[in-house]
């Protein structure tokens, strides 16, 4: 058998070696060979049959591994696996396997055909969202970022005074990606993510975000051949409202809320900015005049993504829950729980393996490995 270096490989037989299986260990006997020049080993049978690493996993007990060391803790993991299908595996083998597998899957996300085709299968409109939630690390605590692209079927059209009580579609399609990054990084993968899903220039996108300056400025950037729709999400701009309002008491801050959103929906936002310095701030003390002043600010610095009349009629989303959501039962129930600390490394893989049990591709990507 000729070696990666271009020398014949003479062979040796091996004794029965342990292979981690689904059902636990199995003493395989098998060949292994070694190059007369460059020393390498090879055994063919472990390629034939999948089984990698040092620990000698099946793919069938790596795919187990990953799927209980992504729902809770390593500790945990290795007692759910060893109750449940008799594994007995540390929870360090689990972490290895977990991260290795963690960074196949960010590759095989940007290198597959698969996302690309169960996008384009989907039916709907584009949407686009962000969000981030921190994390403990090793070097303190940072920002995770998780960036949805996913397609959705309109609902139907509801007016202002209805807009709470409207159902929207679930998404037909989902790919969530994660990383700990600098804002021009997280961006750059956005442009990466359009070329993945092979999105043609003039392809309408709503863009839904919380408004933070940067993510309008990097989607500018990167979004700047499809025909983009920016919607700050209404929930965050309700937030502001209420600050504004929270001197006033619960229920009467609510109903100055309630009546404000719904104007706001009818009058889209110029409009409506110049229809709030006429009536005024609802508190007129020295912190309520702070949060008025933050109010107009923030509806100023996005008084273009504020057309949420149009998109209603349209049935569209008007706020950013699908990441909001994702976020939290994606990231956070994995990667906050027992105070963990990660390395960055090791938390953007762990990331990737949630993202992709959100996206729906959980089968995909082991069916493509085993087609290899």
């Amino acid at each position: 058998m000729p070696c990666s270096c271009g020398k014949a490989a003479s062979f040796k037989r091996c004794g029965e070696k342990n292979v981690l299986s689904s059902v636990g260990h199995i003493a395989v006997p098998r060949r292994y060979y070694a190059c007369r020049q460059c020393k390498a080993k090879q055994v063919p049978w472990d390629h034939w049959a999948g089984v990698s690493g040092p620990h000698r996993v099946t793919p069938h007990a790596r795919r187990m591994i990953v799927l209980a060391g992504s729902g809770c803790s390593f500790d945990e993991a290795q007692r759910n696996l060893k109750e449940l299908s008799h594994l007995p595996v540390s929870n360090d083998v689990v972490r290895r396997i977990c991260d290795e597998e963690g960074g196949a899957i960010q590759q095989w996300v940007k290198q597959s055909p698969e996302p690309k085709t169960a996008f384009a299968a989907a039916t709907g409109v584009i949407e686009f969202s962000t969000d981030g939630l921190k994390i403990n690390t090793v070097g303190g605590w940072r920002e995770i970022r998780q960036s949805v692209f996913s397609k959705r079927t309109p609902g139907r059209a509801v007016a202002a005074e209805q807009w709470q009580q409207r159902v929207l579609e679930p998404p037909t399609v989902r790919l969530a990606v994660c990383a700990i990054a600098e804002c021009k990084l997280i961006g750059a993968s956005w442009q990466r993510l359009i070329e993945v899903l092979g999105l043609p220039a003039g392809t309408p996108l709503s863009v839904i975000a919380d408004g933070a300056r940067w993510i309008w400025d990097q989607a500018s950037k990167r979004f700047i051949d499809l025909q983009a729709d920016w919607v700050v999400d209404v929930y965050h701009v309700m937030l502001y409202l209420f600050a504004a309002a929270a001197t006033r008491g619960t229920e009467a801050a609510e109903q100055w809320v309630g009546q404000r959103v719904i104007e706001l929906i009818n009058m889209g936002g110029p409009k409506f900015i110049e229809h709030l310095k006429r009536i005024g701030p609802p508190d007129a003390s020295a912190c309520g005049a702070e949060a008025w002043n933050k109010l107009l600010n923030y509806l100023n610095d996005n008084r273009d993504s504020l057309w949420y009349g149009q998109r209603l009629a349209q049935g569209l989303p008007i706020g950013s829950g699908l990441i909001e959501g994702g976020g939290k039962n994606t990231l956070a129930r994995r990667l906050k729980i027992n105070s963990a600390r990660w390395r960055i490394r090791r938390a953007e893989r762990m990331g990737a393996i949630r993202c992709l049990q959100y996206s729906g591709l959980w089968e995909t990507y082991w069916d493509s490995k085993q087609a290899a």
